[in-house]
């Protein structure tokens, strides 16, 4: 009996600790914050109501409520008073869920906690936009990556447009001399590609792994259930020249190594005089960490196997950032690669506060020596032409 009653009264302490709790969390407010840009249509909002154009769904916004008679809205670094906007929206502001404390308290263990404590577990994932799962609008991005990654895609009228590219979309940097411009209508993509052999000339070493194209086209379907699987059709339809060939594969571009018994060891892959391959990739369109757009893929492509994601515009504890990776596992032409790239927005002034994003991109393969290690490090960019979607 007793034990009942000890259990008991220990119970009925606990929860009545729960009223307090609450309480003083519904007490505590945070006067000075950033915004986390996790909702785009609410920054847009706010833009468009202080008649900056064009809106950038990923601006940098800062609120002080600390004087009551001088509350204001920082807007990449311009000031607003908070009256400029109507009731709804400032208490859409006030009320806004996502906010990092610009008042919080930092102690010695911020260093390593003050990410983690940041991260909105409840916007680690979520569905992609309506856009992203259409099989006949999917193509359209505002994204152009100067070496790899997606297309850059153009709507012209709804699923009529056009998309470019530079790379293929597995590739990572310096890899290719891959180029390619294509037309979309109702899921079909049509396209030619062609070389520019700049993007594979800074360097002479470790160029084993390359992957180099002459000229030819291509035509891809997706399937009309959803933007998840896209399968198509590569031809090369031009040869490289014996003497171009020649300067392509050479021991002192580093795109050719030899054994000390004069076997080649490892060579760069040509695609040209006639060669055409099946193609297809199976993805998951998804949101990341508040990404305006990205996706998990599986793929096969000029008949070598891809895996990996890639993601535009992840926000993390006030910063926003790229990031992608490709994995080539097995195949029977090149050495396994691992491609990731890592770009950073927010580091200029102005239209290029949201419009350009740089980074690292890396390769990891087999090198030359036959040991594994970094094939290419260079610099990659990206530019963001029009608004997400």
């Amino acid at each position: 009996m007793k034990k009942t009653v000890l259990i008991s009264a220990v119970l009925i302490m606990f929860f009545s600790m729960f009223p307090g709790l609450s309480f003083a969390q519904e007490e505590e407010q945070i006067r000075y914050y950033q915004m986390e840009p996790l909702d785009d249509s609410l920054f847009i909002q706010i833009q468009e109501a202080l008649f900056i154009d064009p809106p950038d769904p990923k601006a940098e916004i800062i609120v002080d409520l600390r004087d009551a008679n001088n509350q204001t809205i920082s807007i990449k670094g311009a000031l607003y008073p908070m009256l400029a906007l109507s009731p709804e929206l400032r208490a859409r502001i006030i009320t806004y869920p996502f906010k990092i404390n610009l008042e919080e308290d930092i102690h010695y263990a911020s260093v390593f906690t003050r990410v983690v404590e940041k991260i909105r577990f409840g916007k680690v994932l979520q569905p992609p936009t309506k856009t992203q799962i259409s099989p006949t609008l999917g193509y359209i991005n505002p994204f152009l990556q100067l070496q790899g990654g997606e297309r850059l895609g153009v709507s012209l009228k709804q699923d009529v447009g056009l998309s470019f590219g530079i790379g293929t979309p597995y590739s990572g940097p310096l890899e290719t001399n891959f180029f390619e411009a294509n037309f979309h209508i109702l899921g079909v993509k049509a396209g030619i590609f062609s070389h520019v052999d700049a993007m594979i000339e800074p360097i002479k070493e470790q160029n084993h792994n390359n992957l180099i194209f002459s000229e030819g086209f291509h035509i891809t379907y997706t399937i009309p259930f959803g933007n998840f699987f896209e399968f198509g059709y590569l031809k090369a339809t031009t040869e490289i020249g014996q003497a171009k060939y020649n300067s392509y594969i050479k021991e002192t571009e580093g795109t050719i190594v030899f054994n000390d018994d004069g076997s080649v060891r490892y060579q760069a892959r040509v695609i040209h005089n006639g060669q055409s391959f099946l193609n297809w990739e199976f993805r998951y369109p998804v949101s990341v960490l508040g990404s305006t757009r990205g996706k998990f893929y599986v793929a096969q492509y000029l008949d070598e196997w891809h895996f990996g994601f890639g993601f535009r515009e992840m926000s993390l504890a006030g910063s926003t950032f790229d990031l992608a990776f490709d994995g080539m596992p097995t195949t029977k032409y090149r050495q396994p690669q691992y491609n990731i790239t890592l770009l950073v927005q927010k580091i200029m002034e102005g239209w290029g506060f949201s419009a350009f994003a740089i980074g690292p991109a890396a390769s990891i393969s087999r090198t030359d020596s036959g040991g594994i290690g970094f094939t290419k490090i260079f610099v990659n960019l990206r530019f963001k032409l029009g608004t997400s979607f």
